[in-house]
């Protein structure tokens, strides 16, 4: 379209487009045609496609996106072309998850591998860091697991699909809080246990009991804090 023919008050253009009429029944049979396309692509790349998806389902699901959407509105553009790629996107996905069955070292390169971000209560910073997860977002993670220490979880992982599992420690013990802060109406209504301390910033026990003892074993700060139970 010639830039001079484009102007802001031709709304039969904007609305309607430069299209003849009958291609808006087109439109019809085209979008018909792409639904049932994703819903079989879908269906043939397996059930997980339709729960959480690990970063190569959500490629082959964003390509899939991106191969049929356009010939839905595109009036130049075949439905052939969507599903040649339709296929192609078909055929990867599963060959990528045949052999990640068949291989534990592919599995983890093309899935990617779980994670410990807790274990008995202390923070794991080298796999937080290597995973990319924030302590605050870890701690969020607990606060909506109805959490408010460290000290009531045995194990937090982070599963190859992002997803989070959390498994409670049975016998519970004083641990770093997880509340907010600013949030000091809920912090106060915490019990702190007055000679238990833990660390400020990976929530592992002091070794002596006794404020002041130097820094972390298990992370080098020395910030020291009472455990809460």
């Amino acid at each position: 379209m010639e830039k001079e023919a484009i102007y802001l008050s031709d709304w039969m253009r904007i609305l309607l487009g430069e299209v003849p009429g009958s291609f808006y029944l087109e439109i019809l049979l085209r979008a018909t045609v792409v639904y049932l396309l994703l819903v079989g692509s879908m269906r043939l790349m397996g059930r997980r496609m339709a729960s959480q998806l690990s970063r190569n389902e959500m490629a082959a699901m964003i390509s899939l996106a991106a191969a049929i959407g356009v010939p839905i509105l595109d009036a130049s553009r075949g439905l052939l072309p969507a599903v040649i790629i339709a296929l192609v996107v078909i055929f990867v996905q599963r060959l990528i998850s045949y052999l990640a069955a068949k291989n534990e070292n592919f599995e983890g390169i093309s899935q990617g591998i779980s994670a410990s971000l807790v274990e008995n209560s202390v923070l794991q910073l080298e796999n937080m860091q290597s995973s990319r997860v924030a302590r605050e977002l870890l701690f969020a993670q607990l606060r909506s697991e109805g959490l408010t220490h460290l000290g009531l979880v045995k194990r937090l992982y982070m599963e190859a699909n992002g997803a989070f599992t959390l498994i409670r420690q049975p016998d519970p013990q004083p641990g770093l809080s997880v509340l907010p802060e600013w949030d000091e109406d809920f912090v106060n209504q915490q019990s702190p246990q007055a000679d238990r301390y833990v660390c400020y910033h990976c929530g592992n026990p002091q070794p002596t009991g006794s404020k002041g003892a130097g820094a972390c074993p298990n992370c080098g700060n020395d910030n020291w804090v009472q455990a809460i139970r």
